[in-house]
């Protein structure tokens, strides 16, 4: 873990926020963890997290991190705090559910990627896409040690080679090797109905996976 990259921002707290919290802290790291109903109602979460988690305002929590994670509904995209951000690398989780988000035409037009909307929010921030494409219950169970065989591997994708870096640091720490995409205008390739989503693979058959995504 780099030394000057200790502690993390999570806006979200939902089944992918609050999995990511546990897991960094179990390796480390500070959490400062948000939700859209206020720091009072993750007192649970934070308690069982234990000292290195504490709950804030989404505010709070992007202005803390040295890095951030973004796990929200796409609707609620538009109010993450930005200035705070400005920076720093920001890590996407979202998948677009139109059942959820309703339909957003640059999304069903196929013009932009859910990262590129969170891009375009955080103009000076360095989106990465990371942990959207595995089942929150299987990021701390299905690691495994950097060169078993078979190793699950995770895709990323940024417009900023350091911020992809980062993911597959982060990735190797989980126990997940990782295919980088390339920039975020290649990410649906590992979205929602896409061959690559949310199935356990490992780099050879994410790569083949990626290759048979279609738009």
């Amino acid at each position: 873990m780099p030394l000057t990259m200790t502690t993390v921002g999570i806006i979200g707290a939902g089944n992918i926020g609050s999995t990511l919290a546990e897991g960094l802290v179990q390796r480390g790291y500070d959490v400062v963890i948000s939700n859209s109903r206020g720091p009072e109602t993750l007192a649970d979460l934070v308690a069982r997290l234990g000292d290195r988690a504490r709950a804030a305002t989404a505010q709070e929590a992007a202005a803390a991190g040295d890095w951030a994670i973004v796990t929200v509904p796409l609707t609620a995209v538009d109010r993450i705090p930005v200035e705070p951000l400005a920076g720093k690398i920001v890590l996407d989780t979202n998948n677009y559910y139109w059942e959820r988000d309703g339909h957003i035409a640059a999304l069903d037009d196929k013009k932009t990627t859910t990262s590129q909307l969170l891009q375009d929010h955080l103009p000076g921030s360095k989106v990465a896409k990371a942990f959207n494409h595995i089942m929150s219950g299987q990021i701390l169970t299905d690691g495994a040690p950097a060169g078993t065989a078979e190793r699950r591997a995770l895709a990323t994708a940024s417009d900023f080679d350091d911020a992809a870096a980062f993911v597959t640091s982060l990735y190797d720490e989980f126990g997940f090797d990782t295919v980088n995409i390339g920039p975020l205008a290649e990410s649906w390739r590992v979205e929602r109905d896409q061959p690559a989503y949310v199935v356990a693979q490992n780099a050879e058959e994410l790569e083949a996976n990626l290759a048979r995504a279609s738009r």
